[in-house]
């Protein structure tokens, strides 16, 4: 075998013609104004010498640019994360929720919020987003059923929710602040994927969560932003949150030794975006809806757009997301990413049943919006002739079969509870076995199990593999998708509890 040569492979593929419609946020223009003036890395990758503070106990440079950066957004206080966001999840769960108590989470977080529940050994009760049954995305998360759960659950301590999805869904986090508070709770959004909501809400962009009344927000500004892989930010405000119990978590998650090139990218981008993303969002804003408006002329293949306002409870829709839906063309997202990648050099964040996501930022140059956009057209004028012409009239219409498409009643089977029988810490350190899968029905499940899309987990440890579960396993792993959580590399096997006792 070769030796590998990960920094070469990098360059080469940074040097080729492969466009990113993925993270990060950059899209690697380098060259432009935000990446002026950055030097030789090696030139200013420092430790905690003098004069450059210590980001565990901030006194000087890093406690005066957090301080300016909670400033420029309206908070108590704003925290640089060099862990990703994933440290920021971790410490909101642990800096709100007692060791062994009760959160309340959207069934859609990230992975990295089920890993606080077992870390905390806490108890969950759960909110499951609406699916939009057309294409089969998350839909919204409804403050009514928040409501009822805290009523219902007096021992939540805390509320958990991810608004954007991974779909640019937004939920209405003004009413759902309303209701948490209501009870005296504190709610956390994960935000990811919404940091550009701050510099683009005057663009036509959804409001950010810190100005609806969200009391803890985290924001991964290497996703839609230009700042480096793994930088993100945690704001804070006081009241029904104790920032010093946050902040102790904080030095737990994140690494002793953080990285000063990444926290001053992080201050960089921030300031590039107080002093010219405001003016480059509005412009992006344009550039993007003409986009739109070409791939609103596709015949076969279909765009999410604005008209799932107020549908499935979604608020506010964010555009930067690009979902183009295969269902009905007899194409899945996979094969359409495949089609992207292979013949135009174009790489998706995301391919999923029957849909593909291509994540857009301000960094989007013209010539990366129109190949998309020349691309898709291309392939979608291929699918309308295949489906066959008859005396100048379609014979079988592109989508005219939707329901009867498989990933359609699977996905809507993912909003179903599973039954649970333990808590998840107890699942996950009690004796467990290996079995097939699909000899798993009735066994209680010691790991997890993602499918992407939507990425909400349909089992967590502690919960019962039934028929329907192992089905959608399968039919995810028959369309070559990722399945993830398991131990098994192959997705065949899964870890179930040995004594249910």
């Amino acid at each position: 075998m070769d030796k590998p040569n990960l920094l070469k492979r990098l360059i080469d593929y940074g040097n080729s013609d492969f466009y990113p419609f993925h993270m990060p946020g950059h899209k690697r223009q380098w060259k432009s104004k935000f990446g002026e003036g950055i030097p030789n890395p090696f030139l200013i990758d420092i430790t905690e010498i003098d004069g450059f503070d210590n980001l565990h106990h901030p006194e000087g440079i890093l406690k005066d640019s957090m301080k300016w950066a909670a400033d420029v957004y309206g908070s108590d206080k704003s925290y640089y994360l060099v862990n990703g966001s994933s440290c920021g999840i971790l410490s909101s769960i642990g800096g709100t929720v007692t060791n062994g108590g009760t959160i309340l989470m959207s069934r859609n977080c990230h992975k990295s919020a089920f890993h606080g529940v077992f870390l905390n050994r806490l108890k969950t009760e759960y909110v499951y987003p609406q699916l939009v049954p057309d294409f089969g995305v998350q839909g919204g998360l409804s403050a009514k059923k928040i409501q009822a759960l805290l009523k219902n659950h007096p021992d939540i301590q805390a509320v958990f929710i991810v608004s954007p999805t991974y779909d640019g869904v937004v939920s209405d986090i003004k009413a759902i602040a309303e209701v948490v508070h209501k009870f005296q709770k504190p709610l956390i959004v994960d935000e990811a994927h919404g940091a550009h909501f701050p510099f683009g809400k005057a663009s036509g962009f959804p409001v950010s969560a810190l100005e609806l009344g969200a009391d803890l927000v985290i924001q991964s500004l290497h996703k839609t932003l230009p700042s480096f892989t793994q930088t993100a930010i945690v704001h804070g405000k006081r009241g029904f949150v104790d920032l010093a119990k946050l902040e102790r978590y904080l030095q737990m998650y994140q690494t002793s030794s953080p990285s000063y090139i990444m926290m001053a990218g992080i201050e960089n981008c921030i300031r590039y975006m107080v002093e010219e993303g405001q003016r480059e969002m509005k412009d992006f804003s344009k550039r993007l809806h003409e986009a739109r408006c070409r791939l609103q002329k596709m015949k076969c293949l279909r765009i999410l757009g604005e008209e799932i306002k107020g549908k499935q409870d979604v608020f506010d829709l964010d555009i930067s997301k690009i979902i183009i839906s295969t269902r009905g063309t007899g194409m899945s997202g996979n094969e359409l990413g495949e089609r992207l990648r292979n013949h135009y050099h174009l790489e998706m964040e995301m391919c999923g049943f029957d849909y593909v996501t291509a994540i857009t930022t301000f960094a989007d140059t013209d010539e990366g919006l129109s190949r998309l956009c020349n691309g898709l057209l291309e392939i979608d004028e291929e699918l309308y002739e295949m489906n066959g012409i008859e005396d100048g009239k379609q014979t079988v219409m592109c989508g005219e079969h939707l329901k009867s498409y498989e990933g359609m009643d699977l996905v809507m089977r993912l909003n179903k509870k599973p039954e649970s029988r333990f808590s998840m810490y107890e699942a996950m350190d009690a004796p467990r076995h290996r079995v097939n899968i699909r000899k798993a029905q009735g066994k209680v499940s010691a790991e997890f199990i993602y499918v992407y899309p939507p990425g909400i987990p349909i089992v967590t440890p502690g919960e019962v593999m039934d028929k329907g579960i192992i089905e959608l396993i399968e039919a995810y792993k028959r369309q070559g998708l990722s399945v993830q959580g398991l131990e098994d590399e192959d997705s065949e096997e899964v870890l179930v509890l040995s004594d249910e006792r």
